[in-house]
């Protein structure tokens, strides 16, 4: 009996040790890696919340005794303000806004585009494809800036381009109109109605908020679909090539046109790259920097000015440095809230009855199982009781 209840405890200490073991052993791997994002990321960031509440002018430290707490009143002062600050942070705002509507999706379905076109068994040359798509995923932005700054010249070659099919070029990096603006003066409208022009958000007119974005900024929409999508496509490529072929040929088999096949079948296992894909875009569209730093600095006339480089300017050189640290995290909450919407909307949901009801199969007519229909061919033994001579008579019967 001792035995027996001295043994379990012996194994139960033995393993709770092992497990000790391997949870230092653990801690003992990963402790650099905390202590490099302790000193290089968490402690800068709570720095640099501390400034957004703070009057500190970007002189001596943040923590000396002559930098005061003013609470809210930096981050009052860019969303609800009557300054030159609150009305820039708003066209900042409105032209992100637009490339972030514009981007996100454009860039997605055209990698996903690619990714199918290069996964297909009858192109040619795929690896040169995938190469050829990817290539500019992997040049600087710099580099690329300068390129769409010589491409999209007044007589650049997309003008000249244009003009051998009979349209005559904006000049692209200084034409501050809005798209939407454009189309509508062409029909005749060039005035808002004063429910637009009188009311607006973040000290910008909704007339404003629905110009769309700038003849510039559509040229940085356009760069940045091109020089992202090839990254992304090798996102959509790796989830691609877990896909099982026996699930495409099982939907054949049961008659699925291609269309059918991709949109039943192949775009909802890409679910989990989708949702990389989009919260990735997301993330890198509302920091779009350094092209704005490297092509137009916020001109003309602000429409491609952003919040990333609003922080820069606010900071680096109006040094004014607690406004520069409010719209940091003004950005950073904004980028967190339409994180989680995204994931709200891609979240796993259960198949619905009415959906449920399609997969489901008929109902088979109440049959006969062979076992029954054999034990209904067997003759019934007589019964002894109608017979003539009675059991005596089925007794000799048996006998002889």
């Amino acid at each position: 009996m001792t035995a027996t209840v001295t043994a379990p405890r012996r194994g139960r200490t033995s393993g709770s040790g092992i497990r000790r073991g391997e949870a230092l052993a653990g801690w003992i791997f990963t402790a650099p890696v905390i202590v490099i994002l302790g000193i290089f990321l968490f402690i800068p960031v709570l720095m640099a919340l501390w400034v957004s509440v703070s009057d500190w002018g970007g002189r001596g430290s943040p923590f000396s005794g002559n930098v005061n707490f003013v609470g809210l009143e930096n981050y009052a002062s860019v969303t609800t303000g009557e300054g030159l600050t609150a009305r820039d942070f708003g066209t900042a705002m409105r032209n992100n806004t637009w490339y972030v509507i514009l981007v996100v999706p454009l860039q997605t379905a055209l990698s996903l585009f690619l990714a199918l076109l290069v996964n297909g068994a009858i192109l040619r040359g795929r690896g040169f494809f995938r190469t050829a798509f990817y290539f500019p995923s992997v040049t600087a932005s710099v580099a690329i800036t300068v390129l769409w700054l010589f491409l999209f010249n007044p007589r650049g070659p997309v003008n000249a381009f244009l003009a051998l099919v009979g349209i005559t070029g904006p000049n692209w990096f200084a034409d501050p109109r809005g798209i939407f603006h454009v189309v509508l003066s062409g029909l005749g409208v060039r005035e808002g109605p004063s429910v637009l022009t009188g009311n607006g958000f973040l000290a910008v007119s909704w007339w404003n908020w629905g110009a769309g974005p700038s003849i510039a900024m559509s040229a940085f929409i356009l760069m940045a679909i091109f020089t992202t999508s090839g990254t992304f496509m090798l996102l959509f490529l790796a989830a691609l090539q877990n896909i099982g072929p026996e699930i495409q040929e099982a939907a054949m088999v049961d008659g699925a046109n291609a269309w059918q096949r991709f949109w039943r079948v192949t775009l909802p296992q890409l679910k989990p790259a989708l949702f990389t894909v989009l919260t990735l875009g997301l993330i890198g569209c509302w920091q779009v920097f350094d092209q704005i730093y490297t092509g137009t600095k916020g001109q003309p006339a602000k429409t491609t000015l952003t919040p990333a480089y609003l922080s820069y300017d606010a900071g680096f050189l109006d040094q004014n440095w607690g406004q520069g640290a409010a719209i940091a995290f003004i950005l950073f909450g904004i980028i967190v809230l339409f994180t989680i919407l995204q994931r709200w909307v891609l979240r796993e949901r259960p198949v619905s009855r009415r959906r449920a009801r399609q997969y489901e199969l008929p109902a088979r007519p109440a049959t006969a199982s062979p076992a029954t229909i054999a034990s209904r061919q067997v003759p019934a033994p007589p019964d002894p009781a109608q017979t003539p001579g009675g059991a005596d008579d089925l007794g000799k019967g048996a006998r002889s």
